[in-house]
């Protein structure tokens, strides 16, 4: 069962039920919804997900969602784990894995898992979507994050090259890599400029890690191999590494990564003692 026909079941499963459909197309932190994500309804937990009703409740069903906290009336109410984890879900789900193995995937999560840690189990499994460009209008944008788009948002998304514009106005070509990323900053109280400089140095960095990187693969791996290509057990050897190799380094690179801003925080902000990254 792929992701879509997921969904298609969480609908038939809910059908019927009050409370799905419009309620999960509504503009975030508007009527019926709120800002912080942290006590939602199940209503506004669809509608910040982008989600049906009926597809929170199906996932619950299958135990896919922890159970919300009840509020006053017995209401359910619902928080940034259950988004978070609801972000995870669907972008497993795009990444064409099936509900069984996304229940695997899950249940190997600790038991205290934060939504961050959350986002960046979200982030690692976006990294592996292709390297294209999508075309979609405005609604289908809106469509895929769960969210109404204005002016200025598209304009704020295009300058962090989540998207550009076409000769069509009303179509834009989108890296389904960065949207959801581009989508969630609209919300962060940074200024336009320092998101830019911030990607700049992400950029920056990253492709002089990826120089050297890939220059030490060639020189102490590379090389090596080429020398003894004839050698069956050597060729399957390189094959198994070559299979293993990016997933292994995108961990080093978050893992170091996470450490060194937990670090540099820590002495940025000795004194108001800085959250760790990571949620720990």
């Amino acid at each position: 069962m792929d992701g879509q026909a997921a969904r298609a079941d969480a609908d038939q499963a809910g059908a019927g039920e009050p409370g799905g459909g419009a309620a999960a197309t509504a503009r975030p932190g508007t009527a019926g919804g709120t800002a912080d994500g942290e006590n939602l309804t199940v209503d506004q937990l669809a509608a910040r997900a982008g989600v049906t009703v009926r597809t929170v409740r199906f996932y619950s069903t299958r135990g896919l969602l922890p159970p919300p906290a009840i509020g006053p009336r017995r209401v359910g109410r619902y928080g940034m784990e259950h988004l978070s984890r609801l972000a995870l879900i669907e972008e497993l789900q795009h990444q064409g894995m099936t509900l069984s193995a996304i229940e695997r995937y899950l249940q190997r999560l600790p038991d205290d898992v934060s939504p961050h840690d959350l986002a960046i189990h979200r982030a690692l499994v976006a990294s592996w979507m292709p390297d294209t460009v999508d075309e979609a209008t405005r609604e289908q944008l809106e469509g895929r994050v769960g969210r109404e788009l204005g002016d200025d948002d598209l304009k704020r998304l295009e300058a962090m090259n989540v998207l550009t514009a076409t000769d069509d106005p009303g179509v834009f070509r989108v890296d389904p890599g960065l949207v959801h990323l581009g989508v969630r900053l609209l919300d962060v109280p940074i200024s336009q400029e320092s998101i830019v400089a911030a990607r700049e140095v992400v950029l920056e960095h990253t492709r002089s890690a990826a120089r050297e990187l890939s220059r030490l693969f060639k020189d102490e791996v590379w090389r090596p191999y080429r020398q003894k290509e004839a050698d069956p057990e050597q060729v399957e050897r390189m094959k198994t590494l070559s299979a293993h190799m990016q997933p292994m380094v995108l961990q080093a690179l978050v893992t170091a990564f996470q450490r060194s801003l937990n670090d540099e925080l820590r002495g940025a902000f000795p004194e108001e003692g800085a959250p760790r990254v990571g949620g720990s």
